[in-house]
């Protein structure tokens, strides 16, 4: 389920929805011990759609506010990107052994 889906939803059926998905886990976790789940990949969708509906119902909870779907606007420009200068290069290091003591 997606994210705008579960915020359309009120906080009780929201709790009505985990608690749906929390039995389905717990189904797949007996599927997956007696070797009879197939569909391997649903576990990590429900765990996932799990903890979006908690997520929503919490924020309805503490009555933040609700993020959009897009956080800009399709038709407002980017920003310009700033120029980019070049940088010094770095003093060159010396290529032989100077200043090391030898094994000798």
């Amino acid at each position: 389920m997606k994210a705008a889906d579960a915020r359309a939803m009120t906080v009780d059926q929201l709790d009505d929805e985990v608690l749906k998905l929390k039995k389905e886990q717990f189904n797949l976790r007996f599927q997956r011990a007696t070797g009879q789940l197939e569909n391997t990949a649903r576990v990590r969708v429900i765990r996932r759609d799990i903890a979006r509906m908690k997520t929503v119902a919490t924020q309805k909870r503490a009555g933040a506010p609700v993020p959009a779907a897009s956080a800009k606007p399709a038709g407002e420009p980017k920003a310009a990107a700033k120029p980019k200068t070049a940088k010094p290069k770095s003093a060159a290091k010396p290529k032989s052994g100077a200043g090391r003591k030898s094994k000798k």
